[in-house]
């Protein structure tokens, strides 16, 4: 099929398609080494939106180079982007509106014959990384000669396995015959399932994607002066060999590697890992034709689809949250109180120091807990700052900004105020009773309770309409979800300026009615709940663990126990017992377990094998009832629909999309499943445990 044929078959698919245009003009390159024929992509109809590639988008650029073809004297070929984005992939806008291999086959044939034309012309092709390079287009730039990159560039990645997808316009040749299997695993897989993570400039450099990095402000300029050197022999890259010796072992490591993690849960990364394995041996040609021929079926699977529904979750609903008040409404926060020097205050510190650079106060019992937290906070920056993440003139400006006291006097002029100690309602109510009797009147009072009742925390202060919940989740660096949680008297401005603090740490924040536990711990419990009541029965612990496998959730039940820690479960599933005694179970065993000071149920070997704990073993008491880790597991997805369905039935979110969104961003739940409600929808669950579906 030509190219022309191509963009008529599957133009009509996108037919909202906002179109990148490829502008082409001729220019001089400094020192006399010729002239360059840069291309600039460019989507002029929304400024607002990052270029991306459809049919028509790579239309013009085939026709820019087919211009470039004709003209006389060209010494090189360039590719760079408008202000702050290079390209950000293929334009999946229409992607679930593709009905036929065909058309899926047609589309990854288009995006391939057009890139790989950079890497076939008769003078070098150099693409410069001005901004955002993701997907199809850091795959353009691999089909370049040589890369040069801006210092102040963010949005590095190719995240197409996130999303259910490969690296199928040249990634996952081009890329392991460029930095080897090892690196090219890590930025096709590891990365990518790790929530998309993202990577650095410097990054680029080391791995050697990226030849030269140049400082944002006359980027351009000396990516062009680059060009000459390079061109005129003044400038040499070397690029090594990869190691083709090992290559294998690599890759059936990572494949070993993916099924402990996965469980064959989704298809897309296993596809990658195939055809790096395949670019040792395959030409560029046959390696294009695997791409084409994996990428297509994946287009035409329910994990795209699933997967799109879970992006446009987190980068759009997660951006305009349902039921706040305008952001008129907020407050100016210029200094931040900390209640806590215990980890997760300290964590607390450091995230509002990073994002907001107020001044930050922490405050505790004793001198050597604040200077413990205060330690803590420095540390983290001084490691930021020895890692290139920040410069030392950063570093020292935000350690200056970090203050300890153990008096809450020193809260006097805060506009925020947060706790993050124990979790106990007569402790919370007298920390905000002594904040309040310091603060302004319209200082916020925030509380990171994970279970108690925001208005209960409230009730006895002069100002209760001040006092919202503001629960992160742990590790609070890495865990984008913050739910806002709205108490019985919590007023407009308070929520308001709530969400516009949340938008600057830059969370995704979801509100959230004052209900027991609220969504995110709320769901956990039930299902943990459910888990450990199947092995107290008399499962085995493997059987139990491993239920949920084929789901391919970050962490196994007993884990995920381990992490969050058994006493701090034990402890919410008593709270939330109390409260719904008819759902909630609450394991004498693991009361046992907290009361032996035991923090994990598992050992692991030198190989980081787990094994059930011998003493936690000897302390667990078992019925005779084995159930199979099929019947575990729906049992567990059985109580998740019942309790997705009455946090609706509670107002506690505004729709199943917010549940949906909460899972994603706060416990993991993996992009391909679509969603928790979508899933228990597909697979028929919602109906068994409620009577109907989620959506409908």
């Amino acid at each position: 099929m030509s190219n022309e044929s191509a963009v008529t078959k599957i133009s009509s698919v996108f037919v909202d398609e906002v179109v990148t245009h490829a502008k082409l003009r001729i220019l001089e390159l400094p020192l006399g080494a010729g002239k360059l024929a840069l291309i600039t992509l460019d989507n002029d109809q929304d400024h607002t939106r990052p270029s991306t590639f459809g049919p028509r988008g790579l239309a013009s650029l085939d026709a820019a180079l087919d211009e470039i073809a004709l003209t006389q004297n060209i010494a090189a070929v360039a590719i760079t982007g408008k202000p702050f984005i290079f390209a950000v992939g293929a334009d999946l806008s229409g992607a679930d509106l593709i009905d036929s291999l065909e058309t899926a086959r047609a589309i990854t044939e288009l995006g391939h014959r057009v890139f790989r034309r950079f890497g076939e012309l008769t003078v070098p092709s150099f693409a410069y990384l001005n901004g955002a390079a993701m997907g199809g287009g850091l795959e353009v730039a691999l089909h370049c000669t040589y890369r040069t990159v801006s210092t102040g560039a963010a949005g590095l990645a190719l995240p197409e396995v996130f999303l259910g997808l490969i690296p199928g316009w040249g990634g996952t040749w081009l890329l392991p015959n460029l930095i080897g299997p090892t690196n090219a695993l890590k930025v096709i897989i590891t990365n990518a399932m790790a929530q998309n993570k993202q990577m650095k400039p410097n990054d680029l450099m080391k791995l050697g994607i990226a030849d030269a990095a140049f400082e944002p402000a006359d980027f351009l300029e000396q990516s062009m002066r680059w060009t000459a050197k390079v061109l005129l022999g003044e400038v040499q890259v070397a690029r090594p060999e990869p190691d083709r010796e090992s290559w294998d072992d690599v890759v059936n490591a990572a494949r070993a590697g993916l099924e402990v993690r996965l469980h064959g849960a989704t298809p897309a990364p296993y596809v990658a890992c195939d055809l790096i394995a395949g670019a040792k041996y395959r030409t560029r040609d046959e390696g294009f034709t695997a791409e084409d021929d994996a990428l297509s079926v994946l287009m035409m699977g329910a994990d795209l689809r699933a997967s799109l529904y879970s992006f446009n979750l987190v980068n759009k609903r997660a951006r305009k949250p349902v039921g706040v008040p305008d952001k008129s409404l907020a407050r100016p926060v210029t200094k931040i109180g900390v209640v806590g020097a215990g980890l997760m205050a300290s964590q607390l510190a450091l995230l509002f120091v990073r994002r907001l650079e107020v001044p930050v106060v922490i405050t505790d019992l004793d001198a050597a807990r604040v200077e413990k937290g205060l330690a803590y906070v420095h540390g983290e920056v001084d490691a930021m700052v020895a890692k290139g993440r920040l410069s030392p003139d950063k570093g020292n400006r935000l350690k200056a900004l970090v203050t300890g006291s153990t008096s809450k006097s020193d809260f006097a002029d805060a506009d925020f105020v947060i706790e993050a100690v124990f979790e106990n309602l007569e402790i919370k109510q007298q920390v905000f009773a002594e904040v309040e009797a310091v603060v302004s009147d319209t200082c916020i009072l925030a509380t990171n309770t994970s279970s108690l009742s925001i208005s209960k925390i409230a009730q006895n202060l002069k100002h209760p309409e001040r006092v919202v919940g503001f629960h992160f989740f742990n590790p609070v660096s890495v865990m984008p979800l913050l739910e806002i949680a709205r108490g019985t008297k919590t007023d407009d401005a308070t929520l308001a300026t709530a969400f516009t603090v949340g938008k600057v740490l830059k969370k995704s924040c979801v509100l959230v009615k004052d209900a027991p536990a609220f969504v995110v711990n709320r769901l956990l419990t039930r299902f943990l709940g459910e888990v450990t009541r199947a092995v107290d029965e008399g499962t085995d612990f493997a059987a139990a663990d491993s239920a949920l496998d084929p789901l391919g959730l970050p962490l196994s039940p007993f884990v995920l126990l381990q992490l969050v820690g058994p006493a701090v479960a034990f402890h919410v599933s008593e709270t939330m017992h109390a409260q719904f005694p008819d759902r909630f179970y609450v394991s004498e065993n693991l009361r046992r377990l907290v009361a032996a000071g035991k923090t994990s149920i598992y050992i692991w070997d030198a190989n980081g094998k787990p094994s059930v704990d011998p003493d936690v073993a000897a302390l667990y008491v078992q019925g005779p009832l084995q159930l199979s880790a099929e019947q575990v597991r729906t049992r567990a997805l059985t109580a998740l629909a019942q309790e997705a369905k009455l946090l609706l039935d509670e107002g506690v979110v505004a729709a199943a999309e917010d549940i949906d969104l909460c899972m994603l961003v706060g416990a993991g739940w993996p992009f391909w499943l679509g969603g928790l409600t979508p899933y228990l929808d597909r697979t028929g669950i919602s109906e068994q445990a409620n009577g109907k579906k989620f959506a409908g």
